[in-house]
């Protein structure tokens, strides 16, 4: 059984699309983040950082708990866990896949989050602040356009781990006034992943939390 601490932001229905994909058992537990119960104890004991998502596998190595927290870091220990090929082995393919989840983690993640703090937290609306981001944001689409011109997905030809941590940001592209028609490869992409069940199972748990 694996313990999931989660919330309804794209980077914690990564971890519950993840799940449902590899069929494991898992139970839900909610973190309100609006209510900063990130900074509980017992949560920061799992996720230092104090951010949503984290987890617990009780048979973890050895059959001994362990816990992870960073969504990529999850997503590559459950893969390399259960053997998925959503992580291959083959080394060219393997390496793919980390370079689209590395660029998810490093550009899409922190670049879109800023573009929605900006256009929906901040106390005042700031310019710069939207028009950089928005434009950082919509220069990672064009990324993502081009490489799904001719490649079926992120990572090449097979779906991947690569997929399952981008999409969920993809599904906020409103909230970062970004019209997909303009990205005609990165639709085509959202739209196939969206039909499949496990990704609509995953990303549905947090808000059934």
């Amino acid at each position: 059984m694996i313990d999931l601490y989660t919330w309804t932001t794209p980077n914690g229905r990564k971890v519950s699309i993840m799940l449902e994909e590899l069929g494991l058992a898992y139970k839900v537990f909610p973190i309100n983040i609006s209510k900063d119960e990130q900074f509980q104890p017992h949560f920061l004991a799992i996720s230092p950082n104090n951010r949503i998502p984290a987890i617990i596998d009780h048979d973890g190595p050895g059959g001994q708990p362990i816990s992870a927290f960073e969504s990529g870091a999850i997503l590559i220990y459950l893969a390399e866990k259960t053997k998925s090929t959503l992580l291959p082995i083959e080394t060219r393919q393997r390496a793919a896949t980390l370079e689209w989840l590395m660029w998810q983690m490093g550009g899409v993640g922190p670049m879109f989050g800023q573009a929605h703090h900006f256009l929906r937290a901040a106390k005042e609306q700031i310019p710069y602040g939207i028009k950089r981001y928005l434009d950082e944001t919509h220069r990672l689409y064009g990324v993502a356009d081009r490489r799904l011109a001719d490649n079926r997905y992120l990572a090449g030809a097979a779906y991947s781990i690569a997929d399952i941590i981008t999409w969920p940001w993809v599904a906020r592209h409103e909230w970062h006034k970004t019209d997909l028609n303009q990205f005609p490869n990165v639709k085509r992409w959202f739209d196939e992943i969206g039909q499949r069940p496990a990704v609509q199972r995953g990303y549905d748990v947090p808000k059934a939390a």
